[in-house]
Parts: structure tokens; sequence; C-alpha cells
């Protein structure tokens, strides 16, 4: 028989209002997969004709996903991971981490099928080495080879007659010694995110820090050899929260981004008394809200604009009225990435978690000291000193960011490096060079993993549609022209609309490319003549 909280349960219109939406959720996204899933290839040994051979770099989300695209559209490919499995950075990050976007507003492939509205990382995981398997990428994947030379077979994509002529010259690639041949193009995915970030805070102990920080050619003093007190507590990143220990401890946390956000969280869910965060820079925090965030993407301007308070103030209202003090001051909704979070507002307002706007001064045997400042304040113009216990630091202080280094050949010149790049992920010195998320600074909304790749695959397939490194150049510089005075650079920023609208521009600007349009914006109309063929025969046996 079932028990009172059961019947509870199911009398609740709540809980068939979940039932409802889940079902919902779940039909819409079977609907995007019957629409715009690509076939996979119909075995590990096609395409047998290839259309032409691509090398990804990274085997993160993106890679994964771009490769999939590539292959279902009858191009071979190889990824080259530096790590011993699939997942980027998700495979580095804690368990509690998750989306920030809805997911419907976050798929990374059309097959994807998500349970919930903001997954967490062991189910992002688990989709990414889905595609991987169904769309017979494992074979093609090299694990534990860090890509150190990226370089053009000689004679091939000369600079004069990509510059006059793209269609008679295109460039060949080989990748480190060359062991799996020439590739007709490049697609960079190492993504924004490198190894963690470790600030060289004084007063931190040099098992706090990167061993690349431990150089001391400066002059300077680094961990055991600083001079003062020394924090006694632990000290870890924001990654490494998993196994932490936090029970009844006072959590530092620096750095108020998202990973300081769910730093937070994370901490407080394990039992920690109370979280006090030092944050040099506020960050909007928008709801978890598909609507809401939808609307707030689809600003086209990609900056602030005279009617963008109105925005400012529909999110203040939303989301900071347990707390109206953290509305920032002196960042607009429109200058940076924004987290997205339902609950840390109210566990400030709650009392749970401290915020404090400031620059660290040097870390104690049992704190921190903070150079405090008002909310109308800029970094670093704090006049107030003051000492804020804790137990445990957690440094939320982000990412490296991925070198290029292996590229042998000059393709991202002065002016025109990330993201200063044609519709800010091609090279502009070579269309044939594909930097999908890695050129990402700040946006609201994501770059189109599938709507880029097949924007190369086009370039490979059509020598007609391909663009000079000129005319990629000038891409760039009207749009520092159209957003000049646009707080950080012209593409530092962009909403998914202003994305959008760039795209339809790709066609519009260049009618011999508008035959491509609906392949490149929805997937149809390009499925390999030997995969049906294939697939055919299988039927009839």
């Amino acid at each position: 028989m079932m028990n009172s909280r059961t019947l509870d349960r199911l009398a609740s219109p709540s809980h068939w209002a979940e039932v409802v939406f889940d079902f919902v959720y779940v039909l819409v996204q079977h609907i995007i997969i019957w629409l715009f899933k690509p076939p996979p290839p119909p075995g590990p040994d096609y395409p047998k004709n290839p259309k032409g051979r691509i090398a990804v770099i990274g085997a993160g989300l993106t890679g994964v996903s771009s490769a999939a695209h590539a292959i279902a559209h009858g191009f071979d490919v190889v990824i080259y991971e530096q790590g011993d499995t699939v997942g980027g950075i998700w495979a580095h990050v804690n368990k509690t981490s998750g989306l920030q976007l809805n997911s419907l507003l976050y798929r990374f492939h059309p097959a994807v099928l998500w349970s919930c509205s903001f997954p967490h990382r062991d189910e992002i995981l688990k989709e990414i080495r889905r595609i991987w398997k169904e769309y017979q990428l494992e074979p093609r994947t090299r694990l534990n080879t860090p890509v150190t030379s990226v370089k053009r077979v000689p004679g091939t994509g000369e600079r004069e007659r990509l510059q006059d002529d793209p269609a008679g010259s295109r460039s060949r690639w080989i990748i480190n010694d060359g062991e799996d041949g020439e590739f007709d193009a490049v697609v960079v995915t190492v993504g924004t995110c490198g190894e963690p970030l470790r600030v060289d805070f004084p007063g931190l102990r040099s098992s706090a820090r990167d061993a690349s920080e431990e150089d001391t050619s400066d002059g300077g003093k680094h961990g055991g050899e600083q001079e003062g007190e020394m924090f006694e507590g632990e000290v870890i990143h924001s990654s490494e929260l998993d196994n932490a220990q936090l029970e009844g401890k006072h959590v530092l946390v620096i750095g108020s981004g998202a990973s300081g956000v769910e730093a937070v969280e994370t901490a407080l869910d394990k039992g920690a008394t109370g979280c006090t965060m030092i944050a040099r820079d506020d960050k909007w925090i928008i709801p978890r809200n598909i609507v809401l965030d939808t609307l707030i993407a689809a600003q086209p301007f990609g900056r602030e604009m005279p009617l963008s308070c109105v925005w400012e103030r529909t999110v203040a209202w939303w989301n900071y009225r347990a707390a109206p003090e953290l509305v920032p001051a002196r960042r607009g909704l429109f200058e940076g990435t924004p987290v997205v979070n339902d609950e840390f507002v109210r566990l400030v307002g709650s009392g749970r978690c401290g915020y404090v706007r400031g620059d660290v001064e040097r870390f104690g045997r049992g704190g921190v000291r903070v150079r405090v400042r008002g909310r109308e304040d800029g970094p670093g113009e704090g006049k107030e000193e003051r000492e804020y216990d804790g137990d445990v630091v957690v440094l939320a202080t982000g990412f490296k960011k991925p070198a290029l280094s292996f590229f042998k050949d000059d393709l991202f010149p002065e002016g025109y490096d990330r993201p200063n790049l044609y519709l800010q992920n091609f090279s502009t010195e070579d269309w044939s060079v594909l930097m999908t998320n890695s050129a990402y600074q700040n946006a609201i909304g994501t770059v189109h993993i599938g709507i880029y790749m097949r924007i190369l695959l086009v370039f490979l397939m059509d020598p007609d549609a391909r663009p000079t490194p000129k005319d990629m150049k000038l891409w760039v510089d009207v749009i520092r022209f159209v957003k000049r005075g646009a707080r950080g650079g012209a593409l530092s920023f962009f909403t998914y609309m202003e994305l959008t609208i760039w795209l339809l521009l790709f066609h519009v600007f260049r009618l011999d490319r508008l035959k491509w349009m609906f392949f490149i914006m929805q997937g149809w109309g390009v499925y390999p003549a030997e995969y049906k063929e294939a697939r055919r025969a299988s039927a009839c046996t």
C-alpha cells in the first residue's frame, strides 16, 4: 500500500505540473532529434570515399560534436586529445558542475537527449561519450597525443593565391610528425579553459599554486620563502571540491564568477558552517528561466544600448530581491557573461554567505586581509582594510587560456588574433583553420558548433564560396566599426541573436552561398550516397 507521503505527492498539483513539463520537455527534444539529427555512418569503415580529411584538436564537447557533424556528411576525421579520455573540461570539473544555460538552449549536437533542464557533469559526459561512439569516432581518436606541431604542407596555401584566388590553392596540413597523413582542414576545439589558474596571493604556500609560478627569476619570493604569516588551513582550487572535507568549517571563496557561485553552493551542501565570497568585480546573475534567458539572448546588438536598463531592472527585480545590494553598479548586463543561478542571491540574503567587494591584500594564519570597497568603486579603489576568518580557501580564479603555440604558420597576425577572427571563429589568414569555441571570451548564448562546422564543410566542397583573407579581415573591421566603443572590444562579447545575424548576412552578402543555406543552418541536404546504399543493403538482408 502507498504511504501517506506518496498519496500527498500524487494529490499535489505541482507534482502533476512537473510530470507534464517533463513529458513535453522530452517530446520537444525528440522532435528536434527527428528534424535535425544527421544519421551516423553505417559502420566504422565509412566513409570509404571521403569528401576530405579534417583534423580535430581536442576531444571535449566541441571536438566530439564537430567530428560527428563532419563524418555524418562524408568527411573523414582524426581527433587528437592530450588526455586519456574524452570530455574535455567536463572530465576535470566537480560532479556538481552543470550547464549555465537551459539544456534546450545548449544542445551541443542534435542527437543529444537531456533528462532535465540543467544537467550536471556526469550526464553531460555520458552524452558526449554516447555521441562519440554512435558516430564511429572511437577508432578515430588519438588519446594521450598532445599536438605539438600544425604546419602547412610545403607548396600549399600560398598566400598570394589565397589572397587573390581562394579557389586556386588551398592549404594542406600535417599534424605532429605526419603519421596520420595530410588534412584538408584543422578544427581547434581546445576551448578557453585549460589548466586551473591559481593566483599567487601573498600568504599562501607553494602547494596551493601552479608549479609554473614557482619560478623566482623576477626576484619575488614564493611559497615557504615568503615573509610574514602563512595561511594554515587547506587551499584548493574550485575544480577540486569533490573530495574536500568542509563539514563544520567556514570557507573563503576567492572569485565571484560561475565557479565561485558554484563553490559556495557546494561548500554549504557539504556541511560548511558558512562562506565568505571575496569579489574583485561584480557579475550579473540571471535566473534559470528559459523564457527570460532566451529574451535576453535575443538582444541583437551585442553591447550595452540605451534600453539595456530595461533588462537590467527586470533581472534586478526578478533575481535580486533577497539581496538588492548585489546588483552590479559598474557593469552592464551586456558587457560580460552572466552567471545563471537561482540560489546564490538568497544564500547571501539569508546570511549563509557573506559577499565582500574588495582586493586581497594577503593571507594570514587563519584568514585573509581585504581592501574593501563600495558598490560604486572599481578594483583597486578600496580604502578600508578588514580581516575575514576562514578554515578553508577555495580559489575560484578560473582556468588558464590554452595556448596555440602548435601552429607553425602566422595565422593570427596582430589585430586579428583571438577573438578578432572571421565570424569570430575562422583565422583571417586561412579559412581552413576553424577555432570553434576556442576564441570565445564573453557571451549570452552559445556558439553553434554544427553551423560553424558546416560552413567549413561548404568551403571544402565549394571553391566559389570561400572567402579571401582580405574579405575576412574586412568583416572583422566592419564589426569593429559597428560596435566601436563596446567595452572590451567589438568581438569580446556577443549575444545569440547577434551571432544569428552574422550567419544570415554570411549568406545574404554572397548570393552564391544561398544554395547552401539549408545545409548550413539546418544540416539538411548533404548525405553521402555510400551511406544510403549501405543502409539500403542492410535493410534488405
